[in-house]
């Protein structure tokens, strides 16, 4: 943060219950980092259930990301994994 010199952060919220934790990385980072500020944006609710790790697995087992995060998220998702991210199985 020092070296790139950085003092606004913001984190995102999906939930209540994601504010215990995001607060002890944020009071963290501002002893570590006096001047760093940390922001919380709260989620809009048709993606309060969405986490990197859920799209992740979906994506894996070639589900439909498009509607879940930007088009760069899903193509950069279809190149970790080598394959396929959405494609609908025929025939199975």
């Amino acid at each position: 943060m020092i070296e790139k010199n950085i003092h606004t952060i913001l984190r995102g919220l999906r939930a209540i219950s994601d504010l215990e934790y995001e607060m002890q990385i944020a009071l963290l980072n501002k002893k570590l980092y006096p001047s760093a500020e940390t922001f919380f944006m709260i989620a809009d609710n048709k993606y309060s259930f969405l986490s990197s790790s859920l799209v992740k697995e979906v994506a894996q087992y070639s589900g439909h990301i498009s509607e879940l995060v930007p088009k760069i998220c899903e193509r950069a998702l279809k190149e970790k994994l080598g394959k396929k991210v959405g494609a609908v199985n025929q025939g199975r």
